[in-house]
Protein backbone atom coordinates (compact mmCIF):
# COMPACT_ATOMS: atom_id res chain seq x y z
CA UNK A 1 0.00 0.00 0.00
CA UNK A 2 1.86 3.05 -1.18
CA UNK A 3 2.21 5.88 1.25
CA UNK A 4 5.47 7.29 -0.01
CA UNK A 5 6.15 10.23 -2.30
CA UNK A 6 6.88 9.20 -5.87
CA UNK A 7 7.51 10.37 -9.38
CA UNK A 8 5.40 13.14 -10.88
CA UNK A 9 3.80 10.71 -13.35
CA UNK A 10 2.68 8.39 -10.56
CA UNK A 11 -0.92 8.27 -9.45
CA UNK A 12 -1.19 9.65 -5.91
CA UNK A 13 -3.09 7.83 -3.22
CA UNK A 14 -5.81 9.46 -1.17
CA UNK A 15 -7.86 8.56 1.86
CA UNK A 16 -5.21 6.13 3.17
CA UNK A 17 -3.59 6.18 6.60
CA UNK A 18 -1.11 3.78 8.15
CA UNK A 19 0.18 3.10 11.63
CA UNK A 20 3.40 1.14 12.12
CA UNK A 21 3.01 -1.46 14.85
CA UNK A 22 6.47 -3.05 14.81
CA UNK A 23 9.69 -3.16 12.81
CA UNK A 24 12.74 -5.40 12.85
CA UNK A 25 15.55 -6.74 10.72
CA UNK A 26 16.51 -10.35 10.16
CA UNK A 27 20.19 -11.08 9.48
CA UNK A 28 19.22 -13.81 7.02
CA UNK A 29 16.76 -13.38 4.15
CA UNK A 30 13.29 -14.25 5.46
CA UNK A 31 11.72 -13.77 2.07
CA UNK A 32 12.64 -15.79 -1.00
CA UNK A 33 12.79 -12.56 -3.00
CA UNK A 34 15.57 -11.04 -0.87
CA UNK A 35 19.16 -12.00 -0.23
CA UNK A 36 20.86 -11.01 3.00
CA UNK A 37 19.12 -8.97 5.66
CA UNK A 38 15.36 -8.41 5.46
CA UNK A 39 13.44 -5.55 7.05
CA UNK A 40 10.09 -6.68 8.47
CA UNK A 41 7.41 -4.08 9.16
CA UNK A 42 3.91 -4.63 10.52
CA UNK A 43 1.29 -1.93 9.90
CA UNK A 44 -2.40 -1.26 10.22
CA UNK A 45 -3.59 0.40 7.01
CA UNK A 46 -6.98 2.08 6.66
CA UNK A 47 -8.50 2.99 3.30
CA UNK A 48 -11.51 5.25 3.68
CA UNK A 49 -14.57 4.80 1.41
CA UNK A 50 -13.61 6.20 -2.00
CA UNK A 51 -9.91 6.03 -1.06
CA UNK A 52 -7.09 4.62 -3.15
CA UNK A 53 -3.46 3.64 -2.59
CA UNK A 54 -2.39 4.97 -5.98
CA UNK A 55 -0.43 2.72 -8.35
CA UNK A 56 2.64 1.21 -6.70
CA UNK A 57 4.74 -1.90 -6.23
CA UNK A 58 6.70 -3.42 -3.35
CA UNK A 59 10.47 -4.17 -3.36
CA UNK A 60 9.67 -7.26 -1.26
CA UNK A 61 6.61 -9.35 -0.52
CA UNK A 62 3.61 -8.10 1.41
CA UNK A 63 1.16 -10.31 3.30
CA UNK A 64 -2.03 -8.67 4.55
CA UNK A 65 -5.22 -9.72 6.29
CA UNK A 66 -8.39 -7.79 5.51
CA UNK A 67 -9.83 -7.07 8.97
CA UNK A 68 -12.89 -5.17 7.72
CA UNK A 69 -14.39 -3.83 4.53
CA UNK A 70 -13.71 -4.96 0.98
CA UNK A 71 -10.44 -4.21 -0.83
CA UNK A 72 -10.53 -4.02 -4.63
CA UNK A 73 -7.13 -4.33 -6.29
CA UNK A 74 -6.39 -3.80 -9.97
CA UNK A 75 -3.22 -5.59 -11.06
CA UNK A 76 -0.66 -4.73 -13.76
CA UNK A 77 -2.54 -6.81 -16.36
CA UNK A 78 -5.77 -4.91 -15.51
CA UNK A 79 -7.39 -7.90 -13.82
CA UNK A 80 -9.34 -7.11 -10.66
CA UNK A 81 -9.12 -9.00 -7.37
CA UNK A 82 -11.62 -8.41 -4.56
CA UNK A 83 -10.77 -9.38 -0.97
CA UNK A 84 -13.29 -9.20 1.87
CA UNK A 85 -12.96 -9.27 5.64
CA UNK A 86 -11.18 -12.42 6.82
CA UNK A 87 -9.33 -12.98 3.56
CA UNK A 88 -5.60 -12.64 2.96
CA UNK A 89 -3.75 -10.73 0.27
CA UNK A 90 -0.29 -11.72 -0.94
CA UNK A 91 1.47 -9.18 -3.13
CA UNK A 92 4.59 -10.31 -4.99
CA UNK A 93 7.78 -8.26 -5.12
CA UNK A 94 9.09 -6.17 -7.97
CA UNK A 95 8.35 -3.40 -10.43
CA UNK A 96 6.57 -5.79 -12.80
CA UNK A 97 3.84 -6.26 -10.15
CA UNK A 98 2.31 -2.77 -10.04
CA UNK A 99 -1.18 -2.54 -8.58
CA UNK A 100 -3.67 -0.17 -7.00
CA UNK A 101 -5.89 -0.83 -3.98
CA UNK A 102 -9.26 0.89 -3.74
CA UNK A 103 -12.17 0.99 -1.34
CA UNK A 104 -15.33 0.99 -3.44
CA UNK A 105 -17.51 0.25 -0.42
CA UNK A 106 -19.20 2.32 2.26
CA UNK A 107 -17.12 1.25 5.28
CA UNK A 108 -13.37 1.67 5.85
CA UNK A 109 -11.07 -1.11 4.68
CA UNK A 110 -8.70 -2.08 7.49
CA UNK A 111 -5.67 -4.21 6.66
CA UNK A 112 -3.07 -5.77 8.93
CA UNK A 113 -0.04 -5.86 6.65
CA UNK A 114 3.42 -7.34 7.05
CA UNK A 115 6.12 -6.20 4.63
CA UNK A 116 9.30 -8.23 3.92
CA UNK A 117 11.72 -5.97 2.02
CA UNK A 118 15.47 -5.97 1.44
CA UNK A 119 17.21 -4.09 4.26
CA UNK A 120 16.97 -0.33 3.74
CA UNK A 121 14.37 -0.52 0.97
CA UNK A 122 11.13 1.47 1.03
CA UNK A 123 7.92 -0.41 1.80
CA UNK A 124 6.42 0.66 -1.53
CA UNK A 125 7.39 2.58 -4.64
CA UNK A 126 4.90 4.77 -6.53
CA UNK A 127 4.35 3.78 -10.16
CA UNK A 128 2.55 4.91 -13.28
CA UNK A 129 -0.87 3.55 -14.23
CA UNK A 130 -0.15 0.73 -16.71
CA UNK A 131 -3.19 1.77 -18.77
CA UNK A 132 -6.04 0.24 -16.79
CA UNK A 133 -9.34 2.09 -16.45
CA UNK A 134 -9.79 2.15 -12.67
CA UNK A 135 -12.53 4.76 -12.79
CA UNK A 136 -15.20 2.13 -13.36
Amino acid sequence: MALLPGAAAATPGEGVTAETLATGTSAGGLDLTTRGATDVTMRVITVEPGGSTGWHYHPGRLLAIVASGTLTRTLDDCTVEVSSAGETVLEPAGARHVHIGRNLGTEPVVLYATYFVPEGSPLAVDAEDPGCDTAR
